[in-house]
């Protein structure tokens, strides 16, 4: 169940909607083949980028979001500039590169359930890396884990984990002024209910808002109730900004605990990763709707011990899709995409070389991939087959309590 809530000083209104040597990838080695096409692909230069990393603070480990240049030539990442934030755990940049947004993750799971969390904007310049803070405003709920802007780039939205029950899984949706300012929450939706884990689906938890590529969908994941909840989108105010459909949701299987989804770039297919269950799910887009096709485990056959299925995105190219698996496995897990049915196969497993693998990047050249091991304090930096999707030669960055990446050109 979800309850709509304008936060607009002058509006209210309540609407309801039924409710994983370990660093050895498997598969084979690199052939002289595809060491060639990786060859082929480096050019003698190669564009540089910045790269942004949002971190956990509260250990002390870090003080906010750091800032690398990155030589897409080498993989090699130089740190060059940091701003203190709490909890920057998931960042969005803006198109234009000017623009950062970063969750102020809090109260966490430990902290007062009155305790709010924030969402923080800062000004970037590309050519220096240096990040300047300009506004926060709260999240109108706790435990802030996700951010995307609308398709038309005039809202942020945010997903609200919600460790508490009270206040419980929300997603509030934020104007963006014209000076890169967030403006107070313009529509907080709160879902309700949970799922059959205790300790963890005791309430709703929203862990992602993901738009659809036509721009007239969103989908929220709610970990706690197992569902993906349908609204429409329209960037008309008046119409109430997002609406649940008449479905109201994708129910998923009692206890999977749905986390990240992401889609083709043809908008045909999504993929989705269920953080209880460990698995990752494909399904089939068509005009709003969302139909799962196939679910695949992520754990390794035999494998003993806990999953925690947790970020997962495609290559550029749509061939690859890879997936982070914690728990007591820690690896990502790699598979080529059938161009006729969208449906993931296994290609192979890369251990992340640390504990606990959060979120990670691809960058925009597709030859190198960063995860960060958040209780490990590492990253590393994996090069990239293009052809095979397999991960090699990694390089370490240390940095404290890393969850999140983000590329963008240098200037």
């Amino acid at each position: 169940m979800t309850r709509i809530v304008d936060a607009a000083p002058s509006r209210a209104c309540s609407i309801r909607a039924c409710d994983w040597f370990k660093g050895f990838v498997l598969a084979c080695a690199f052939s002289a083949a595809s060491a060639s096409a990786q060859s082929n692909m480096a050019p003698a230069g190669g564009p540089v980028y910045d790269l942004l990393v949002g971190t956990y603070t509260t250990g002390g480990k870090s003080k906010g979001i750091h800032v690398y240049r990155f030589d897409s030539a080498t993989g090699q990442a130089s740190p060059i500039s940091s701003v203190e934030t709490v909890n920057p755990s998931y960042l969005v940049v803006s198109r234009d590169a000017r623009h950062v947004y970063a969750v102020n993750e809090l109260p966490g799971d430990t902290g007062p359930a009155t305790e709010r969390g924030g969402i923080s904007a800062f000004t970037f310049e590309p050519s220096s890396g240096r990040l300047t803070f300009v506004n926060r405003v709260s999240s109108e709920g706790n435990d802030p884990c996700y951010l995307s802007f609308s398709p038309d780039g005039r809202y942020l939205l945010a997903a609200n984990y919600s460790v508490a029950a009270d206040p419980g899984g929300s997603f509030a949706v934020f104007p963006l002024l014209d000076d890169g300012r967030v403006g107070a929450a313009a529509l907080v939706v709160h879902h309700t209910g949970g799922g059959p884990v205790k300790g963890r689906q005791d309430n709703a938890h929203v862990h992602s808002t993901v738009f659809t590529p036509d721009g007239r969908y969103l989908f929220t994941q709610d970990l706690g109730a197992d569902k993906l909840y349908e609204y429409r989108y329209t960037s008309d105010s008046r119409g109430g900004l997002v609406s649940p459909t008449p479905e109201g949701y994708v129910p998923m299987p009692p206890g999977s605990g749905p986390r990240h989804l992401v889609f083709d770039a043809a908008g045909r297919y999504a993929y989705l990763t269920s953080e209880l269950a460990g698995t990752v799910t494909a399904l089939q887009y068509t005009n709003g709707r969302l139909t799962p096709l196939k679910t695949l485990t992520l754990a390794a056959p035999g494998f003993k011990g806990k999953n925690g299925a947790g970020a997962i995105h495609l290559s550029a190219d749509g061939k690859f899709l890879y997936a982070t698996n914690r728990g007591d496995a820690n690896e990502i897990v790699i598979f080529s995409i059938d161009p006729y049915d969208g449906l993931p196969k296994l290609v192979g497993r890369q251990s992340t070389l640390g504990r606990t693998p959060r979120e990670f990047a691809i960058d925009p050249t597709g030859r190198w991939l960063i995860v960060g091991n958040q209780d490990s304090d590492t990253a590393y930096v994996f090069r990239r087959d293009p052809a095979t999707g397999l991960l090699a030669q990694p390089t370490r960055l240390d940095i404290g309590s890393p969850v999140d990446f983000k590329f963008t050109p240098s200037s």
